[in-house]
């Protein structure tokens, strides 16, 4: 049987703030088939505290579901890192769904290390966009990456992989990854690597990719 598709906190290195998701997206959110590990933020609004459980983190701002009605253009305070206030605005709303933008632009990377450090039931996944060649029984698949983590990745791939396969991921700038296939669902797979990445190999990874995407902006 496959294994469900875990949800977690996802980090991106986009200097944009998340969009409204469409119908299509927030579908698969209220899935069944996706488990739901996402990291808990505090909220200030007009001098009250609220829960939030944050979906998405980039530089630009954060998406979130909120246990409240914040309306558009809501002026609040969120606390990412403990003691260190980010000021920001709701710039839309969507169900339970709403859209913040920072007023000043975070680093993405310092979060994550920090993200790490404490008991988490699921590494933080970071949002990438890269070619993975993997190597399944023998046959070689390019795939390509959208979020990597410390423990494995997501792919896309047009060849079906079978789940409980053992693989190996290449990714340039990354030393080969042995893993094993643990999921799949409508193209996509998770690959779960057999060895955690360092954090500090994996950051220094992600920060060469930043400055190479600012580079080809």
């Amino acid at each position: 049987m496959d294994e469900q598709p875990v949800e977690t906190t996802l980090y991106s290195l986009d200097e944009t703030a998340p969009r409204a998701p469409d119908r299509r997206h927030g579908e698969r959110w209220s899935s069944d088939r996706h488990l739901s590990l996402l990291r808990v933020g505090s909220l200030i609004i007009a001098g009250r505290r609220e829960l939030c459980l944050i979906r998405n983190v980039s530089s630009g701002g954060m998406l979130i579901r909120a246990y409240c009605a914040i309306p558009e253009g809501t002026e609040l305070t969120v606390e990412l890192k403990h003691g260190e206030p980010i000021s920001g605005r709701a710039r839309w709303t969507k169900d339970e769904l709403v859209g913040v933008t920072f007023d000043e632009p975070i680093d993405v990377l310092a979060l994550l290390t920090t993200a790490a450090d404490g008991p988490k039931p699921r590494m933080p996944r970071i949002e990438v966009d890269c070619i993975a060649w993997l190597r399944v029984d023998g046959t070689v698949h390019r795939a390509r990456v959208s979020n990597i983590s410390q423990g494995g990745l997501k792919v896309a791939c047009r060849t079906e992989l079978p789940v409980g396969a053992d693989a190996v991921v290449s990714i340039d700038g990354l030393d080969p990854c042995p893993g094993l296939v643990r999921w799949s669902a409508e193209g996509e797979y998770g690959i779960a690597f057999n060895r955690v990445l360092p954090l500090p190999l994996l950051v220094a990874w992600l920060q060469e990719r930043r400055e190479q995407l600012r580079a080809a902006g």
